[in-house]
């Protein structure tokens, strides 16, 4: 008899643990779970789309989408979709990228702020993003890399887009002609000084893993930022390089003391 009061007991306080209830900091439960206060402001500090509502409508809006979206994600796990390995994969992914997205953050942040000779030796050193920028338009030919080293060397050579175009299609190979605008200012220095040696009318050729973009500049149009935006570009682009060496650095550090085994087969190539 004593058994079953103590079971009767433990059901009833667990049943009761089930009960939430919307006070404190649950401003809304939803089948049993919570949404927090903490959770709703974080939705409302990245939801643009209320930007100019009355504060009170905002935050009701934003707690319905929160509500429906709990109500979606109910009705995902019922269906077993957080038990796939699609799911699984992608969850940790989802938690890694947030890891390394915060671990940046806090890098970025902790950077003390150039002096302003650092800024204009950077600029100085990036005349394409900065002093010399300009707003590109480029004629193009999309097509399959060459299986030919021949027919590659043919392109290499060529000293024109219509060069190209014959090369191409001597070897019985397809292409897409398009045009597009292009912005120096996000060529590495190396490669914008590179481009600027090219004659009129001269192509050059981007490679990727399976297909490449031969291109010729068609026309160059100054685009000089304002004195704010180059401090704050350069700013911004100098932080994102100070934290890509010191992270490259980290891992070059963290790699030295790890312990990593791989399947025959899957370790990359000695150096």
């Amino acid at each position: 008899m004593r058994k079953r009061i103590v079971f009767t007991l433990v059901v009833a306080l667990a049943a009761t643990g089930c009960q939430k209830k919307a006070t404190g900091q649950s401003v809304a439960v939803v089948n049993g779970e919570e949404i927090t206060a903490s959770e709703l402001n974080d939705a409302l500090t990245n939801d643009n789309s209320l930007a100019g509502l009355d504060p009170k409508q905002a935050r009701a809006a934003e707690l319905q989408k929160l509500v429906d979206r709990k109500l979606i994600v109910q009705q995902a796990k019922e269906s077993g979709l957080d038990k796939t390995p699609e799911f699984i994969n992608q969850q940790r992914r989802g938690t890694e990228d947030l890891l390394i997205n915060m671990l940046v953050s806090r890098q970025a942040n902790s950077q003390q702020i150039p002096s302003a000779a650092e800024i204009a030796k950077f600029e100085a050193e990036r005349p394409g993003m900065f002093a010399n920028r300009e707003k590109w338009t480029l004629d193009q030919l999309n097509y399959p890399l060459p299986k030919d080293p021949a027919v590659t060397a043919k392109i290499a050579a060529a000293k024109s887009l219509d060069e190209v175009a014959q090369a191409l299609t001597s070897a019985g190979i397809q292409y897409t002609k398009s045009t597009r605008e292009f912005d120096s200012a996000l060529l590495p220095p190396a490669m914008y000084a590179q481009l600027g040696k090219l004659q009129p009318g001269e192509p050059f050729v981007a490679p990727g893993p399976d297909r490449a973009v031969a291109s010729v500049i068609t026309a160059r149009e100054p685009a000089p930022f304002t004195p704010d935006q180059q401090r704050q570009l350069a700013l911004s682009q100098m932080k994102r390089e100070r934290v890509n060496q010191l992270l490259n650095q980290r891992i070059k550090d963290l790699k030295a003391k790890a312990k990593i085994e791989y399947q025959p087969g899957y370790a990359p190539p000695k150096k």
